[in-house]
């Protein structure tokens, strides 16, 4: 017998678009919303139960915004060659769900963010949904479960790249040999990993 977790599951691994299907809607809606929008409950349970996120006090699940696509850059008016325009083909160094995090961070300055995971895509934008966690709750404090979020170092933690979004485009999922300039950054190796 499939728990009711397994059922929300289905609904975000079939990719159902079509009309009046509940991801159509659901597109609309966001679409409607704002770039960070706080939202009551998390839309893929079982996703961000999986990253960590618990149903009580101290715990903040918000949806953010992220145009897809490069560096979106202004085109010099002149005084250039074309090849060194530098307009098209340029990517930011960090992938878009860690940029969707740190706009959720500076929106909630006094959370921490625990982890994000995609809600939708459509042809234009991203949508994440990011998990934040308030460090100065009792609550949180008092779960040894999560109160490892608490620390000082874990301060910001977002901004240093320490969320697995963070890691994944600093690449430090990649051990062994190819990874040898990645640890422990890529700056403290003069930019040579990755």
């Amino acid at each position: 017998m499939k728990s009711g977790y397994a059922y929300v599951k289905e609904t975000f691994e079939k990719h159902e678009k079509e009309y009046q299907s509940t991801q159509w809607k659901r597109g609309i809606e966001y679409r409607k919303g704002k770039t960070i929008q706080r939202i009551e409950n998390p839309t893929n349970i079982p996703r961000a139960r999986n990253l960590g996120y618990k149903a009580k006090q101290g715990f903040v699940t918000v949806r953010a915004r992220v145009r897809k696509g490069g560096m979106h850059k202004v085109r010099p008016k002149r005084g250039r060659k074309p090849r060194a325009l530098g307009v098209s083909k340029y990517t930011p160094g960090k992938n878009l769900r860690w940029i969707a995090e740190e706009r959720a961070q500076r929106k909630y300055p006094n959370m921490e963010v625990l982890n994000s995971y995609k809600v939708y895509s459509d042809g234009k934008n991203w949508y994440y949904e990011v998990i934040l966690v308030d460090p100065h709750h009792p609550v949180i404090k008092s779960d040894p479960k999560i109160n490892w979020i608490c620390e000082a170092h874990q301060k910001r933690r977002v901004n240093r790249g320490l969320t697995s979004a963070g890691k994944h485009a600093r690449g430090l999922n990649k051990k062994g040999w190819g990874s040898e300039r990645t640890r422990p950054s890529i700056r403290a190796n003069q930019g040579r990993g990755k």
